[in-house]
């Protein structure tokens, strides 16, 4: 990478999970690869242009694994001038799911420690986000003295409490989420990070106030941006390329469209707007129900619960009789998301956010 005759920062950003590429990011291909990974991706590109920053890492898994994109075992691919994703081994080629990453966090951090020392400096700051990267982050920062700043995306306690009002045992949260390990990474990196990046008020608030390590004093709102130079309103009389993939599910497609997107995970609640528009005559009179929900090519081959959200929802487009008037195409590029919220707006709809609870912000990527 070229570097300023004055160098700048360089920041290390952390974020493990999930599928992490340049470009055609696979959102909603897993539970793993949502907004998150276009935050960090962004996050790393418009740092990578600030002017007092000389280089950014943006560091996460590298993953060998034939069900994957070879693009993922790729050491080290640049982003733009002064920003590059670094990808670590883990102790393990294949792709592994979140809640199983922690027996490998200690491999990844002494992988990347051995990494940074072959560098010609440290970096200035490490950012870590999620509670998996906060584990490495604060194991690095308490060996190097280097400042961490970290971003949550969303949390351990709060999680538990959820599911548990939902009615699931505690014994199988733990089982599915290894919540208890998250929760003590969680308390570990709160009681390390100099700064606490948080999305609203109510993270600091509410969410954050349930850890012992809660330092308010420490934590900021950087509300997320959204990129306008692809996001902006639709152009007067322009038919949306989008339209090819809804059309042949909708008999009247110039009806306005009710617009969900989203993983297909079921926090998302997605199957309670089925519900809502299918005792709803008069709704499905006036417009379209359109659900984005993810990428599919065999509904078999998806995780269990991508897989069991997309079968609720073919069963009630079945149970009230929506042929015709839903959609729920099975692919959609990351590229196109500002394109289908244009296709919706240029429909004279409204896009609608079912979630229980949202609260780290609707991410439109």
């Amino acid at each position: 990478m070229q570097r300023k005759e004055e160098k700048g920062l360089y920041i290390a950003l952390i974020s493990i999970h999930g599928l992490i590429r340049g470009n055609d990011l696979e959102l909603g291909c897993d539970p793993d690869t949502g907004g998150q990974t276009r935050y960090v991706r962004d996050l790393a590109y418009a740092l990578g242009r600030h002017k007092d920053v000389d280089r950014v890492d943006l560091i996460t898994q590298r993953i060998k694994d034939e069900a994957v994109s070879e693009d993922y075992a790729q050491a080290v691919e640049p982003l733009n001038e002064h920003a590059q994703i670094v990808r670590i081994n883990i102790g393990t080629e294949g792709y592994t799911r979140k809640e199983e990453l922690w027996e490998y966090l200690d491999i990844f951090a002494d992988n990347l420690s051995a990494f940074f020392q072959e560098q010609d400096r440290f970096p200035n700051i490490f950012h870590s986000h999620y509670a998996d990267a906060g584990f490495v982050g604060a194991r690095l920062a308490s060996l190097t003295g280097i400042p961490l700043v970290h971003t949550g995306h969303s949390l351990g306690r709060d999680k538990r409490l959820r599911l548990l009002a939902s009615g699931m045992h505690k014994e199988e949260i733990e089982s599915r989420y290894n919540i208890s390990r998250r929760i003590e990474a969680e308390e570990e990196v709160l009681a390390t990070a100099e700064l606490v990046v948080t999305s609203t008020r109510n993270e600091i608030e509410d969410q954050y106030e349930l850890y012992d390590f809660y330092h308010p004093d420490r934590m900021v709102v950087i509300p997320p941006g959204a990129d306008l130079n692809q996001f902006y309103p639709p152009v007067s009389n322009q038919r949306s390329p989008f339209l090819k993939a809804v059309r042949p599910f909708l008999r009247k497609e110039k009806k306005p469209i009710i617009l969900a997107l989203s993983r297909p995970d079921e926090r998302k609640n997605i199957k309670t707007l089925v519900h809502a528009y299918g005792q709803s005559s008069r709704l499905q009179r006036m417009a379209n129900l359109v659900i984005v929900a993810g990428n599919r090519d065999d509904i078999r081959d998806m995780d269990e619960g991508s897989q069991q959200v997309i079968q609720e929802l073919l069963l009630l487009i079945d149970f009230y009789d929506l042929y015709g008037k839903v959609a729920l195409p099975k692919h959609h590029k990351a590229q196109e998301v500002a394109e289908i919220f244009r296709m919706c707006a240029a429909s004279g709809g409204v896009f609608v956010n079912p979630a229980l609870t949202e609260p780290f912000g609707a991410d439109p990527a």
